[in-house]
């Protein structure tokens, strides 16, 4: 089976289009949440999103759109961000939105998804130490997870008692690249796809994931799209300037 991730996308369709077409064939979308917030287009993102399978769990961002959680505890800019997405949304996406699943969730044999991770959904997998004590109670031999804007993976392996993580080398940040490894049978993995709208990681381009279960190979993949059109958008809508300026930085 042959599943693509996708996380954190937070309204930017520019972004998603540009992922999607650079995604290769897969049988299966799982999404990590943060569909909407912070982006220009919250209706065309989760109708494109709603249109590509039935694998979701909600983020952050998700229940604070659609009024589940308050937005009290986000800073100013993303606060006033998620009450414009609560006002442009249809009714129809917003009571989607509202339904998401509280991860984790299994869709698929031997894996799970979260949001934030397995203990709890807003929490953020930083830090080795966290993904460490995470996977020592994992469950599942593999997790994918988001939230944090930063693609990457940790892991650990009983067998050998060893420990370690993964951070994607790329040969630039221009152009379509990926970066691969396999999955060592036995050990338990935490996979971050990245975010599809908003990195994080100094590197501005669109972040996703792919899984290949057969093979045990995931595949992070990093793409260039129109960053200038989505920053426009944004402006004129009125949302605030940063969230159309740390597009181009990747922070």
């Amino acid at each position: 089976m042959r599943i693509l991730i996708l996380s954190d996308i937070h309204a930017n369709l520019e972004a998603l289009e540009a992922c999607l077409e650079a995604a290769p064939a897969h049988d299966h979308v799982f999404n990590l949440g943060d569909i909407v917030g912070y982006g220009a287009n919250p209706n065309e993102v989760t109708d494109k999103s709603r249109s590509l399978g039935k694998v979701f769990v909600r983020g952050n961002h998700d229940k604070a759109c659609s009024g589940v959680s308050s937005v009290e505890d986000f800073n100013p800019v993303a606060g006033m961000a998620a009450l414009w997405t609560r006002e442009h949304l249809t009714e129809a996406n917003l009571e989607f939105l509202k339904q998401l699943p509280h991860g984790p969730i299994a869709p698929a044999e031997n894996l799970i998804c979260v949001h934030g991770s397995p203990r709890d959904e807003d929490e953020y997998v930083l830090f080795p130490r966290d993904a460490y004590a995470i996977l020592a109670r994992a469950e599942a031999p593999l997790t994918f997870f988001g939230h944090t804007h930063v693609q990457g993976a940790y892991w650990i392996d009983d067998s050998n008692d060893t420990e370690g993580n993964i951070e994607p080398r790329y040969k630039s940040k221009t152009g379509k690249q990926t970066f691969t490894f396999r999955v060592a049978p036995g050990a338990r993995c935490l996979v971050n796809p990245g975010s599809v709208g908003q990195p994080r990681d100094s590197d501005p381009r669109a972040a996703f994931a792919s899984y290949d279960t057969e093979a045990g190979v995931v595949t992070f993949h990093r793409v260039p799209y129109d960053i200038h059109r989505a920053q426009k958008k944004i402006l004129a809508a009125g949302l605030p300037e940063r969230l159309a300026f740390r597009l181009e930085e990747g922070r």
